[in-house]
């Protein structure tokens, strides 16, 4: 197994001190990569109160800047907000500044705001993400080329330089939804799962990913998101994680995201309710189990840790970097 940090910058309510918040970060990727992690990986969303950082990759560039090993990522840049071109040659310059260490993480989006920002209507999104994918493909490729879909048209394209990488950096999609995990398959190196999907639909999203990656010929590589915190003991765990989880959850419930919207009543809402087979919390025997129990449940080989929480800006640095260390010592020697 493999094991990386997915870290959100924002600082709620107002979005302030958010240079502080960066420094954090880069403190914290760099603690990753000395515990044994893999990996570092960053979001966008847009117009958001809480001052979600907008542009991944140029966190990403910092991060890497400040690191040697470490991998550094994008779970997910939105691709319908992006112009294909564009992005490939900023994941290109990335790559090589990294000297190969990136990889493009891409989704559909689901929130209207991001959406609004750019005045791309939502219901483009499927359409504009999958020729966007070809593009971006075909950018990397060295080759010459042109396209001609519904939402792009591009006449002898040629782009230079190439990626570092041999022959392309992996392209990663994220999916929750049935038809998304089929669109991984059949168009990415490796599907990632939402960090907050139960167990049961995590198997189900990653059985129809598997059915449509080999039905296009493609190696399956499930990546799995998960909302996970260790300390010394379960309750410890709680106290610490459980708020800024479960504020993330409150959150998703009442967006109704798909994987909240069997939950009814807001009574069910506690800590004790979601967190069997959804969150990887407790002491660090409890975290070793619950990884392998994934590993063997989906076939996942990454993992990529959530530990700050957009929504609540929480646990606090500190908390963080103590986490990281447990993890380095009492976790990750035991889940290679």
């Amino acid at each position: 197994m493999k094991f990386g940090i997915y870290s959100s910058i924002a600082n709620p309510p107002h979005g302030e001190h958010l240079d502080r918040c960066v420094d954090e970060v880069i403190a914290e990727a760099q603690l990753a990569e000395e515990s044994g992690f893999d990996a570092c990986f960053f979001g966008e969303h847009h117009q958001d109160k809480d001052g979600f950082l907008p542009s991944p990759l140029i966190v990403a560039t910092a991060v890497a800047a400040q690191t040697r090993r470490l991998k550094v990522g994008t779970s997910v840049i939105l691709l319908p907000l992006h112009h294909p071109v564009h992005l490939a040659e900023d994941v290109i310059t990335l790559d090589i500044v990294s000297k190969g260490r990136v990889i493009l993480g891409v989704g559909i989006g689901y929130q209207a705001a991001d959406f609004q920002a750019f005045a791309i209507p939502m219901e483009h999104r499927v359409a504009l993400f999958e020729e966007g994918v070809e593009i971006i493909r075909k950018c990397w490729s060295g080759e010459p080329f042109s396209f001609h879909g519904v939402h792009y048209t591009l006449e002898n394209l040629h782009i230079r330089p190439r990626p570092f990488q041999t022959p392309a950096p992996p392209l990663w999609i994220g999916a929750s939804v049935p038809a998304a995990a089929r669109r991984a398959g059949r168009l990415g190196e490796a599907f990632v799962a939402g960090p907050s999907t139960d167990l049961e639909r995590t198997m189900r999203l990653v059985d129809a990913y598997r059915q449509a990656a080999l039905q296009a010929g493609r190696q399956p590589q499930v990546v799995l998101m998960r909302d996970a915190w260790v300390a010394q003991t379960r309750a410890e765990a709680a106290a610490v994680y459980g708020p800024e989880v479960m504020t993330a959850y409150q959150y998703y419930w009442q967006n109704r995201l798909a994987e909240f919207r069997t939950i009814g009543a807001e009574a069910e809402f506690t800590l004790d309710n979601l967190a069997p087979n959804r969150l990887i919390l407790g002491d660090p025997e409890t975290c070793v189990r619950d990884f392998h129990r994934w590993h063997e449940s989906t076939g996942a080989d990454y993992f990529l840790l959530r530990l700050r929480h957009a929504h609540s800006g929480g646990p606090a640095h500190e908390k963080i970097m103590h986490t990281l260390k447990l993890f380095g010592e009492r976790v990750l020697p035991y889940c290679r």
